[in-house]
Parts: C-alpha cells; sequence; structure tokens
C-alpha cells in the first residue's frame, strides 16, 4: 500500500446546472454566485490553498467559461486599475490565483454523477491522493483555528485511507446525504465500517451525514470505474469509497467549524449574511443595519 507523504491536488466537480438556483444560473454557472464579494468556488479554492494544496482540477461543463476566466489573468482589468492608481484593487484581483498555484481543467461531457465527475480527474491526478471540494458547501474552520480541509489533510497522513469530512446531521434530514456507520477510534474520529446513500430516516445507519470535502486514495477510481449505476441511475462516489471500506479501509473526520449547504436558497442566505457580519469593511454597518429591520414573527 502507497505512503502517502503529502496532498497536492485538488478536484473541484463545477460541471453542474445549479437547477435549484434558475433563473440567476440559466447563463452563469452556480458556482460564481457571490456571498458578499466572492464567488463560492473561489472561497473553496482558497480552502484547498490554505491546506497546502497548489494544484487546482476543475471538472467543468458547457457554459462553465467564467470558472476558468475567474482564474486566468485580466489584462484590460489590470492595466485599467494600473492606470487608475488603484493598487489595492489591483493586489486583491492578482491574488485570486496566486503564482504558485497551477489551474487545470478537463470536460465532464455527460452528466452521471458525482462518481462520473471525479473519474474525469483520473488522468491529471494519476497515483497521488487527492482532495475532492464541493463549492456548493461552503466550510469554515472555527475562529482563529484551521480551516476545515486542513484539519483533514493532517488526519489523512496520519491514517493513510480515504477520509471523509462528516457532521451530524437531524434524523429527519438523513435522506439528503450520504450517511456513514463504524467505530470510533479516535478524537471526532471513525473508522467507517458502512456508507448508505440518502438512506430513509428508518434505514440510516447512523446520523452522521457526509459534507461536501472528501481526501481519496487513487484506489477508488477502479472501484468508481467498474461499479454498477447507483442511486438516480448515476454513477455515485458514495459507491466508489464503499468499495474501498474491505480493502483499504475508510474514516470519517468530525471536523470542527460550519457548513453552509449552498445549494439551497436558505444555507445561500445564511452564508451570506453571517459572512457579512463578519466582513472587515461592511461587518459593523450591516449589523447595525439588520439591528433596524421591522422583523416578522
Amino acid at each position: 500500500m502507497n505512503h502517502f507523504k503529502k496532498i497536492t491536488k485538488a478536484v473541484f466537480p463545477v460541471a453542474g446546472l445549479g437547477t435549484r438556483f434558475l433563473p440567476a444560473t440559466k447563463a452563469q454557472p452556480k458556482e460564481m454566485l457571490p456571498v458578499v464579494d466572492k464567488p463560492l468556488i473561489q472561497y473553496a479554492v482558497e480552502e484547498a490553498y490554505d491546506a497546502g494544496i497548489r494544484h487546482m482540477i476543475f471538472v467543468t461543463g458547457r457554459n462553465k467559461r467564467a470558472i476558468e476566466d475567474h482564474f486566468d489573468t485580466a489584462y484590460e482589468l489590470e492595466t485599467e486599475l494600473e492606470a487608475g492608481h488603484k493598487q489595492d484593487l489591483l493586489a486583491l484581483v492578482r491574488s485570486i490565483k496566486p503564482d504558485d498555484m497551477d489551474c487545470t481543467y478537463v470536460r465532464q461531457s455527460r452528466s452521471l454523477g458525482l462518481g462520473h465527475a471525479v473519474l474525469c480527474a483520473e488522468a491529471l491526478v494519476g497515483d497521488d491522493a487527492f482532495a475532492v471540494l464541493l463549492a456548493d458547501d461552503l466550510m469554515c474552520g472555527p475562529d482563529g483555528g484551521p480551516s476545515v480541509l486542513s484539519q483533514m489533510v493532517d488526519k489523512f497522513l496520519e491514517v493513510q485511507t480515504s477520509l471523509l469530512a462528516v457532521q451530524e446531521v437531524p434524523l429527519e434530514h438523513v435522506n439528503r446525504y450520504g450517511i456513514v456507520a463504524g467505530e470510533l477510534v479516535g478524537e471526532r474520529l471513525t473508522k467507517v465500517s458502512a456508507m448508505v446513500e440518502k438512506p430513509k430516516p428508518a434505514d440510516a445507519p447512523s446520523r452522521m451525514g457526509v459534507a461536501g470535502r472528501y481526501i481519496l486514495t487513487p484506489g477508488v477510481f477502479a472501484r468508481i470505474r467498474n461499479q454498477d449505476r447507483g442511486a438516480g441511475g448515476e454513477i455515485q462516489l458514495t459507491d466508489g469509497i464503499a468499495a474501498l471500506i474491505a480493502s483499504e479501509g475508510v474514516h470519517a473526520l468530525q471536523y470542527l467549524g460550519k457548513r453552509y449547504d449552498c445549494g439551497s436558497k436558505e444555507g445561500f442566505l445564511e452564508a451570506t449574511v453571517e459572512l457579512a457580519l463578519r466582513h472587515p469593511e461592511v461587518g459593523a454597518r450591516f449589523q447595525d443595519y439588520l439591528k433596524k429591520l421591522p422583523l416578522r414573527a
């Protein structure tokens, strides 16, 4: 079995259509929807970069060109800002893609599920362990503490198996998640014995739901490639990971921090309000504004 010393690559499946946010996503990627002043995909990329990852792999589809443009050099914009002596804004624009960060793009030609999207990145990942980040899940680490993916990278280097971020979810919501069961083997660490994709509450083996962060070993590619279609007729990532339980082992980490489900309108609004309140430029004024609102019961 390989001994993995570092996680250097992250995969971002961004080919989805974002139908829950129509009409806003009719002509722009849902991953480019802004929370305060940054698009969702930038939050995920910054989290990966903070965890020491420098190669970002985007699994895209048609109408996703805005994502590539966002992480590319905008010569006209930079020239305009430089001519206007707007150095702060110029530095901000250039910070979106640091010089030591590489971005690669691969197309998912058909919408066959998350497992298929990850499989599209196989040639770029190779034999390395890698992270998967779902931009719909905006993850914030604890105040003053490490990001969620940083927590996972540290734990992965210890356990050397595929690792899932999990959170305890209400019983009535287990049918929205991949659910894991297993034995607690460390602080907030579970050795996974079973995984079920979106079970009914009566059939759920636990209330530990998988959030949108994974660190996977390259062995998952062969499992995904050879598995049958799963829930919804799609190639499920959960099924590929479940196939690793017996052969390699899988762990789950109950992360410290908070997840905003920005794939839903409610979660997106919660993230917008809470991150606006923390924003150094607008937070104080926005809080004053909220206090004056005549909220209805």
